[in-house]
């Protein structure tokens, strides 16, 4: 059974129903608690805190309405599907206002369609937990795990509010589907959100674009010996190693119109079907997608499946260019520089102040995996001294940007390279360095205080000072 599988309790005084619900719903992927009536139930509640409640109306001892009552004393959350027979639904009735989630009669029902319930009910919990989830982010604007996304370097606030939404979401078991451009670093969200997440099993990573139908059902659902020509022994697929992980499609946008069935199938039921089995399977993996793809407007043109679609993008994470990011183009250079430098066993070098400017008007159309590469290329053809910005204009080609006008900054810094000139003043030395250094930094305040040496506060201070000096009295 996977530890990860959301645990139901049932509480019914009928040994047969209390052993073929428990069955069936092992069958399902869940853990399942019994309890023969409503005292043994309040006990194994408290011990195991369970997700979902399902009980009898009629019981001995304890009856299903007084075990509701003591049970929403105990977790008014938690929802509870009471069971009834035909005759006493106005009991259930009463069960309803009392604050159960649902009620289903007894024996007239399907087991499908108590599962549905079953998933219903689990699904408004995690809505529940998301909601308060982001009404903590908003008001205390703290990251609840920011180790998990040590890896993205960002000072953008556009980016923080992404990894909000991401701790919002994490404990969900419903899909995610990350949208942006290419290299925008949309398999970090994803490794990130599965940390978070803390999920038990892998994450798994594979690449859907260009598979055609049967390799992807053999890659994600495995076969059976004698499924095809060469299929001499059972393979599992990859939903099985990550189960009770993270299942990170990637590109979903190129996934064939067959294959868009079968995902589908997939994300609604949570079971597959190895390629020649009759035998479903069912899944505990968390299906993450990501695309470059507008697959709103492919829905509209008929090559994305609706359904799907909307299956996919219950919870939505779309990554902003690098280009919206001036402020984080500093700070990536730098971590690409060391990463460079180290794998090729070179010192690591300074930087011309001049490539800064260059850096912060180029559009980098292939986003953060753009300027990496730039950065490697350069550490490569580099030899010693300092790095100059010839290896990334190079890198650029015919997209480069004009070379930046020169400004008041760079007149006033330019009198210390000319020994007969007049030294600026004190004043004209720090505003000629602040206005360079918020230039480079794109107008980021917190990147300026980095190259000036001082604090975020401290250039505030300055700032708000020369502020309230130009302001008229």
């Amino acid at each position: 059974m996977n530890p990860a599988a959301p645990t139901i309790l049932l509480v019914d005084d009928d040994m047969a129903i209390l052993k073929s619900f428990a069955c069936f719903f092992e069958d399902c992927g869940y853990r399942v608690l019994t309890a023969r009536d409503g005292h043994e139930g309040l006990a194994v509640f408290r011990r195991h805190n369970p997700e979902l409640v399902f009980t009898d109306l009629r019981m001995p001892g304890m009856d299903g309405l007084e075990f509701m009552g003591a049970l929403k004393g105990l977790s008014p959350e938690t929802p509870v599907i009471v069971i009834s027979g035909i005759g006493v639904v106005a009991d259930a009735i009463k069960a309803l206002k009392l604050g159960a989630y649902d009620y289903i009669t007894k024996p007239v029902f399907s087991l499908s369609e108590l599962e549905n319930v079953a998933r219903r009910a689990l699904e408004t919990v995690e809505l529940r937990h998301e909601v308060s989830a982001l009404r903590e982010h908003i008001l205390t604007g703290k990251l609840g795990n920011s180790e998990a996304f040590a890896g993205i370097v960002t000072q953008d606030d556009g980016m923080r509010r992404i990894f909000h939404y991401v701790e919002t979401v994490a404990p969900s078991s419903q899909p995610v589907l990350i949208t942006g451009q290419t290299g925008t670093g949309k398999e970090l969200i994803a490794r990130a959100l599965h940390t978070v997440s803390g999920r038990t099993g892998d994450f798994v990573a594979v690449n859907v674009g260009g598979l055609d139908d049967l390799v992807f059902s053999d890659t994600l659902f495995g076969h059976m010996r004698g499924a095809f020509t060469g299929a001499e022994r059972v393979r599992d697929g990859i939903i099985a190693h990550a189960a009770g992980g993270t299942l990170f499609l990637d590109e979903i946008g190129e996934l064939a119109d067959a294959s868009q069935i079968k995902l589908l199938r997939l994300l609604q039921e949570q079971e597959y079907f190895p390629l020649g089995s009759d035998t479903p399977r069912k899944s505990t993996a968390r299906i993450v997608a990501a695309t470059n793809r507008d697959l709103r407007a492919m829905v509209d043109t008929g090559r994305f499946r609706q359904d799907l679609f909307y299956r996919l993008c219950i919870h939505n994470v779309h990554l902003p260019l690098l280009a919206a990011r001036k402020g984080d183009i500093p700070l990536l250079l730098d971590r690409f520089l060391a990463e460079a430098a180290e794998s090729m066993n070179k010192p690591l070098p300074s930087v011309a102040p001049e490539l800064y400017p260059y850096l912060a008007a180029y559009a980098f159309p292939g986003n953060i995996r753009e300027l990496k590469s730039m950065v490697y290329d350069a550490i490569a053809n580099h030899s010693r001294g300092v790095l100059g910005k010839e290896y990334f204009l190079r890198a650029m080609g015919t997209g480069r940007p004009a070379a930046p006008a020169a400004t008041a900054s760079d007149d006033v810094l330019a009198t210390f390279s000319d020994p007969e000139g007049r030294l600026p003043t004190l004043k004209e030395a720090e505003e000629a360095l602040i206005g360079k250094a918020l230039e480079r930094a794109g107008g980021n305040q917190g990147v300026a205080a980095r190259y000036l040496g001082i604090t975020r506060q401290g250039l505030n201070k300055i700032l708000n000072r020369k502020k309230r000096l130009s302001s008229p009295p």
